[in-house]
């Protein structure tokens, strides 16, 4: 199957193309590209239009995995360096991940370009392996896609903030190529319609910041959930969701424990956690897509790369000060279905209160400095937390 880019596509396909053929840059570039409007097309696009060699990262198997169905749909052979994936061959174009790359910066140095689809992970300038493996091939000319273009750190002095990617020092992205904001793609229906329900009584004051002062720690947390009761309001909102008829709902905790607890007092509810073994998890993310689990509880596991455009539900059950994780969350029920007449979000935790609807998150460009805002209110670059 041959994939048809939409307008937007296109342009952004034009733009990084435009970018890696240049005779001279300022720099790395950046594309923002939401949740669900295909990132994946725009990848596999320029990779098949591009000369020379091609190296392609994502963050997990699943998104290699799309990233590369894609680009053999229009009948080209790929190479695959991914211990995840069960591959290690090396070719024209190349997708990989970093943890399988990062101590073999060898075979890549002949390579002549580098693309990263979300490629706000593992961007902490100071540390981390895309830096070590950047350092160990030389300077290639760099094109990031993500749908969340921020950073959450601390600077030391007045608390934590969300830095965009490229206003980071030492800065790893330098300029914004293409864009294209939310709303827009939801009123031309890229995007299914959401509906939000917030429920109340979440206190978020009890809880305390980490030393960094970028998210609230593991026991505060849990202190709070145990004598708050708050357990048994998700356990309410999901089967009250069943109820009503929504046909499946995915569950976002922060704890195994939780997880377990909604789990068990739901008949026929299944959990993920990065401790399930891979073939239990893999037969359970397919009864839950088949239809015979309806309700799948996680942990920290398909935030980024599950993809499942008939979801219908999601619970978020678990506080955050990561807009990027709020954002991922939200965007598992984003993509639209014919059998999905709208995507509902139901937020236990006061998320929805701290970062507004991702309809409203709006990319806007000021002076050469780029800023996220949710109606009128600015989210990057900004303490939020004091």
């Amino acid at each position: 199957m041959k994939y048809t880019p939409r307008p937007y596509q296109v342009e952004a396909i034009e733009k990084g193309i435009e970018f890696f053929t240049a005779k001279k840059v300022k720099g790395n570039a950046l594309q923002v590209i939401g949740t669900g409007l295909g990132k994946s097309i725009i990848i596999a696009e320029m990779a098949k239009e591009l000369p020379g060699r091609t190296l392609l990262f994502a963050p997990s198997k699943e998104l290699i995995e799309q990233n590369v169905e894609k680009f053999t749909s229009y009948g080209y052979n790929c190479g695959v360096y991914s211990a995840s994936v069960g591959r290690k061959d090396i070719d024209k174009v190349t997708f990989a991940t970093i943890g399988s790359v990062v101590n073999r910066p060898e075979l890549f140095k002949e390579f002549d370009r580098i693309i990263i689809d979300e490629a706000h992970h593992g961007m902490n300038p100071k540390q981390g392996n895309y830096k070590k493996f950047f350092d160990a091939i030389g300077n290639k000319r760099t094109c990031g896609l993500t749908a969340t273009p921020y950073r959450l750190s601390n600077d030391g002095f007045g608390g934590a903030m969300l830095k965009f990617l490229t206003r980071t020092r030492p800065r790893i992205f330098n300029h914004v190529i293409y864009y294209v904001n939310n709303k827009p793609m939801f009123d031309a229906g890229y995007l299914a319609p959401l509906k939000y329900f917030s429920v109340g009584g979440f206190d978020r004051s009890q809880l305390k910041l980490n030393t960094t002062g970028t998210d609230y720690t593991d026991l505060s947390v849990h202190t709070y959930l145990q004598a708050s009761g708050f357990k048994n309001k998700a356990v309410k909102a999901v089967k009250r969701l069943l109820e009503i008829g929504r046909k499946n709902v995915l569950v976002f905790t922060r704890f195994i424990e939780e997880s377990e607890y909604i789990a068990n007092q739901i008949e026929g509810a299944a959990v993920v956690t990065g401790e399930t073994p891979k073939k239990e998890r893999e037969q359970i993310l397919a009864d839950f897509k088949s239809g015979k689990i309806n309700v799948v509880c996680n942990v920290g596991v398909l935030t980024t790369g599950f993809d499942y455009p008939e979801l219908e539900t999601i619970v978020i059950f678990r506080p955050t000060l990561s807009l990027a994780l709020f954002y991922q969350m939200i965007g598992r029920c984003i993509r639209p279905h014919p059998n999905k007449e709208h995507g509902m979000v139901v937020d236990l935790c006061g998320n929805l209160e701290l970062f507004g609807k991702v309809e409203d998150l709006w990319l806007s460009e000021d002076g050469g400095k780029w800023n996220i805002s949710s109606n009128g209110k600015q989210l990057t670059n900004v303490y939020f937390n004091r």
